[in-house]
């Protein structure tokens, strides 16, 4: 694999033939974990006509320490980093008041994401999580279990670039983990990029927006969306 990669597109590519040499679910669901997993989500979903929907998981900083994260949310997932929280000694009421302004803002990203639609059922589907790239895992963690929350009959991960450390922690995650490349020495994901601009919101929108029109153009997969 040769790194780094031009974009999330050409990622989204690569990926995408990676995963079709596996069995995918003819009804499987594409979810890309916001923001940044959209561009790569929206490629694998339009390559391999599935359905594509968001995970919108957020990081929680410490709010005294914006650059410390003390939980990752998505759905009604907390994934929190308790010997932080401890050693910071916030108190449990601040550590859930915090949390349920996150989930707060996070509702409301996922209601103007898909635009009041609601969101794709998983039950007894495969759900395909995508994003850009894995850090510490602590944001696929979070998604991962919320996906599995949700009933699925398979869960499977699919990155194009993550430290091994990350790799191994999601894995217990996931029915399976697939993964580009895993260099030796990881810092940050948008290193292993040549062109890695912050995703907007609105492209978030428009990318689910224009999955769903590309979708209703071939008919015989509408009932898979």
């Amino acid at each position: 694999m040769q790194l780094p990669f031009e974009d999330r597109v050409e990622a989204g590519r690569l990926l995408t033939n990676e995963l079709a040499r596996r069995k995918i679910d003819p009804d499987a669901v594409v979810l890309a974990v916001t923001r940044g997993g959209v561009p790569v989500g929206f490629e694998v979903a339009d390559r391999l006509r599935l359905p594509l929907d968001v995970i919108v998981a957020r990081k929680v900083p410490v709010p005294w320490q914006p650059q410390l994260t003390m939980a990752t949310i998505a759905g009604s997932v907390r994934v929190l980093d308790e010997p932080m929280i401890r050693e910071l000694e916030i108190a449990d009421e601040d550590v859930e008041m915090i949390l349920a302004c996150e989930q707060d803002e996070m509702r409301r990203r996922e209601e103007f994401y898909r635009g009041g639609r609601p969101a794709l059922d998983l039950k007894g589907r495969m759900a395909l999580i995508v994003d850009d790239g894995l850090g510490t895992g602590s944001t696929m963690l979070a998604a991962a279990r919320h996906a599995r929350s949700l009933k699925p009959a398979r869960v499977v991960i699919g990155i194009p670039v993550g430290p091994e450390e990350a790799c191994n922690r999601v894995r217990s995650e996931a029915d399976e983990l697939v993964c580009l490349a895993v260099p030796g020495q990881f810092f940050a994901i948008g290193e292993w990029y040549r062109a890695f601009p912050k995703v907007r919101d609105s492209e978030v929108k428009n990318l689910l927006a224009e999955s769903r029109r590309r979708l209703e153009s071939y008919p015989a997969r509408r009932s898979a969306a």
